[in-house]
């Protein structure tokens, strides 16, 4: 079937866009963006998908007008019937919807910063001027966003917490079916003498708990691949990270997937500190690459880390906490026989979230919709 895929914007490479190009490769499928960054793209593996990607017309890179534009654009777009299904793939557009229909909404959550993350951005993100205004922003939003929801047929969430969250903003119910990775595209090497962190740097990544615990662990190595580009507020904390590390820690900035590759196949594990995460494509790639996590026990890494074989999952993380972790794991894996366990086990784990799984559930899916709509015209 001809396949239309809607996403906010590509000229920033996380793991929502990462899976909206692997929908795209596999489905054959056009992807309709605002700002497209194609030097990123190709990095993630991604050169043979941009003479599929058409952008609806450029943004500006600061909220509000960012978020607000790309509403705008996405409800003006029709195409007319061109494409026999679309799929949304990014929450702010979500207006794409409005004309082009039968659509299924893959979600990797409600916006964020105007539900569930929604006090914590007005703590940690806005100075105390700027509180009353982003509260009608957000409000305003809120209101229009649960209208546009009522212009999708099939909702599919990305993790249990994100379900919850449909359920309890929309009223909605959804099927999971969680993102996927190429399992045969990872490989275990050796558990190296580094700690590996993938993640933007933004404020909900929690990053500083990172570098707080390993200016306590000299002895300690971690890398943090990781960067933003885009909001002032977000820039800001990327700068305090860089501005605050430790000796003992690295910042990497938008490597290949290659390189990204080798990364995980050579640390000794894994460490990832957000809050409520959605569901946490970067712990799945290295649980591939036979390495153990450290996480916090919230958000989709409760269906992802098996607590004790596969990594450790810690109740309220803090930084003495993960200290703590690092330091007992790091000992454990001094043993052959431990690193062979976590190997096994992680490898094991990460083929639930193999692509071929992922694709079979979305085909299924897009055969529902599709179904739907030739019922309702012999109606």
């Amino acid at each position: 079937m001809k396949i239309a895929i809607f996403h906010n914007f590509l000229d920033n490479i996380g793991g929502a866009e990462i899976v909206t190009l692997i929908l795209a490769k596999e489905l054959n499928a056009d992807i309709y963006t605002t700002n497209i960054d194609k030097e990123k793209i190709k990095k993630m593996g991604f050169t043979e998908s941009l003479n599929r990607i058409y952008s609806i017309g450029k943004i500006p890179k600061n909220a509000p007008f960012r978020q607000q534009l790309t509403l705008w654009k996405f409800s003006r777009l029709k195409l007319k019937n061109k494409y026999e299904v679309y799929i949304i793939s990014g929450d702010w557009a979500i207006t794409g919807a409005i004309n082009n229909k039968p659509n299924l909404w893959y979600v990797y959550s409600p916006i964020r910063e105007i539900y569930d993350l929604k006090n914590y951005v007005k703590r940690n993100m806005m100075p105390f001027w700027k509180r009353p205004i982003f509260n009608i922003w957000a409000n305003y939003n809120i209101k229009s966003n649960k209208k546009y929801v009522k212009n999708i047929n099939l909702i599919v969430s990305i993790s249990k917490i994100v379900q919850l969250r449909v359920k309890y903003y929309f009223n909605r119910d959804s099927e999971i079916i969680s993102p996927p990775i190429d399992t045969i595209n990872y490989e275990y090497k050796k558990n190296g003498n580094y700690w590996l962190s993938v993640n933007r740097l933004i404020n909900h990544k929690r990053v500083e708990i990172q570098l707080k615990a390993f200016e306590k662990l000299p002895l300690e190595k971690l890398i943090i691949v990781g960067s933003y580009e885009g909001a002032s507020y977000f820039q800001k904390y990327a700068n305090h990270i860089k501005k605050i590390k430790p000796k003992n820690v690295e910042i990497k900035n938008w490597i290949d997937s290659y390189e990204l590759k080798e990364l995980y196949s050579n640390c000794k594990g894994f460490i990832t500190t957000s809050l409520n995460e959605d569901f946490g494509l970067t712990p799945v790639e290295a649980m591939a690459s036979g390495k153990p996590i450290i996480a916090p026990n919230e958000g989709g890494y409760k269906e992802t880390v098996i607590n004790g074989k596969t990594g450790v999952l810690i109740d309220d993380i803090n930084v003495d906490k993960l200290k703590d972790a690092i330091e007992k794991l790091s000992d454990e894996l001094k043993s052959k026989k431990n690193q062979q366990h976590f190997k096994t086990e992680c490898q094991k784990q990460a083929k639930k979230f193999n692509k071929e799984i992922f694709m079979k559930k979305i085909n299924e899916k897009l055969e529902e919709v599709l179904k739907t709509k030739n019922e309702n015209r012999k109606k």
